[in-house]
């Protein structure tokens, strides 16, 4: 690993990193700066560059640079360790931690099998609550239900039915619609072909303040 440069080291200025300080030293923590980037990496939906990590860990860019190059070696099993199923690679200016394509098969099994499980009877009646009164917030659709829905929201997020769509001006709430994923998987064009349900559902204009009432801005 390369070394911490010394407490009276030339220090570039023009690094997007140098004039960057956190409160503590990412050397410090359990597995020093190392596992802090692997920390960074592994919540990244999309491609990083190295400059962003190197000021976010407030390191120099070339320092993160060979910690990355040390992660993709490790992963990769280089140094006689066990071959990772995942690696960290760059993609055209950022890194991201990808599964290994060795492994692409059996990936692949795994998320067509998620993409063609039913839905539960729950995870329906709240994608009909969203399409019909669209676009609402989680506390709206869990008073709609009176149940909590934010594991079946997350659910239908992953699936690629509801989306994020902004957040409610008066209470900060995340607001949620279909997606047009869902407009095929239902083999409609538009939302305008949906049988007329909606005069069954209350209105979501009742449920106001429901999200401040229970925090929910998230």
């Amino acid at each position: 690993m390369t070394e911490q440069p010394a407490d009276d080291a030339v220090v570039d200025e023009t690094d997007p990193a140098a004039a960057d300080e956190l409160a503590f030293d990412v050397d410090d923590l359990p597995g020093g700066a190392l596992a802090a980037l692997e920390a960074v990496l592994m919540v990244a939906d999309e491609p990083i560059a190295a400059v962003r990590l190197a000021t976010v860990l407030a390191l120099p860019t070339a320092r993160v640079e060979a910690l990355l190059d040390e992660l993709a070696a490790e992963y990769r099993g280089d140094n006689g360790g066990r071959p990772r199923g995942f690696e960290v690679r760059r993609v055209g200016d950022g890194w991201r931690i990808y599964s290994a394509p060795v492994y692409a098969d059996v990936v692949g099994r795994f998320v067509l099998e998620g993409q063609t499980a039913r839905l539960t009877q729950a995870a329906l009646e709240t994608l009909a609550v969203i399409a019909y009164r669209q676009p609402v917030t989680r506390g709206q659709v869990s008073a709609v239900r009176g149940v909590n829905v934010d594991g079946v929201v997350r659910t239908l997020t992953t699936r690629g039915l509801v989306a994020e769509v902004g957040t409610d001006p008066s209470s900060g709430a995340v607001l949620y619609q279909t997606t047009g994923y869902f407009l095929e998987r239902m083999g409609l064009s538009s939302l305008d072909e949906m049988p007329p349900l909606a005069p069954y559902l209350p209105d979501i204009d009742a449920f106001d303040g429901v999200d401040q009432a229970i925090g929910d801005n998230r």
